[in-house]
């Protein structure tokens, strides 16, 4: 055959085509188990790290099987109904209609015996998603420890709310107060709620995310105070 030929040119662009394309899916398929497995273990890391653990070797899925006990989904009635926690996107299930939203609850038992119920919150900063976990005590109303990560928030500004100094803040602050459901506020320093509500401190000229954290706590975490609810009267009757 002619290489000079417009055949010849089109036969070889296309027979690379194909070839270039089969490579790229055979090395898509070899590396997708490996992918999906990085993006469980961040999953369990970020779980873990509201709760105060991590692994020093990496291996997160050994301390997450420790340390997780059980895990099941709620409704917003405080409902236990079918699902698996560990694989649902609570920000799909956030578009869905409250009476279908399925929320995952990660009950964690630390070295001591005491129980924690890591909760995933989802919403909006100022340039993207935000997302955490919080962890609440067995009492059903006091926050233990806090993990928040975010897409694309800008450095020392928006994206301090997941350094350690910001999440410190929300441990021991109460989602209860006179019998009332309220999730933390995040106020500017120096200012204070005017209903008594629990409050940590915004970030220094993160305004916009701080207020998207607030409403992001507030919002899903309403979705929970149901459970939190059973939880508050579960720890009543047993004391």
């Amino acid at each position: 055959m002619n290489k000079q030929s417009n055949t010849y040119t089109i036969l070889y662009s296309a027979i690379m085509v194909v070839v270039v394309g089969a490579v790229l899916a055979l090395t898509y398929m070899a590396l997708k188990p490996k992918q999906e497995e990085n993006i469980a273990n961040d999953k369990r890391m970020q779980i873990l790290s509201a709760v105060h653990l991590t692994a020093e070797d990496g291996d997160y899925k050994a301390v997450y099987d420790k340390y997780v006990t059980e895990t099941f989904v709620v409704n917003k009635n405080g409902e236990k109904v079918d699902g698996d926690a560990f694989s649902i996107n609570l920000a799909n299930e956030l578009k869905m209609q409250e009476a279908e939203i399925k929320l995952p609850v990660f009950v964690c038992t630390l070295d001591n015996g005491e129980v924690k119920y890591i909760l995933p919150v989802y919403g909006a900063g100022l340039w993207g998603p935000i997302w955490g976990y919080v962890a609440v005590n067995n009492d059903g109303t006091t926050i233990y420890g806090a993990y928040f990560s975010h897409q694309g928030e800008t450095p020392g500004l928006g994206a301090e709310i997941a350094k350690p100094e910001f999440q410190a803040q929300f441990e021991g602050k109460e989602l209860y107060k006179d019998g009332e459901f309220r999730a933390i506020d995040v106020m500017k320093a120096g200012q204070k709620p005017a209903d008594n509500t629990d409050y940590v401190n915004a970030i220094s000229g993160g305004t916009v995310t701080s207020k998207g954290v607030e409403a992001m706590l507030k919002k899903c975490l309403t979705y929970y105070s149901a459970y939190l609810d059973q939880l508050r009267k579960e720890n009543t009757t047993n004391q």
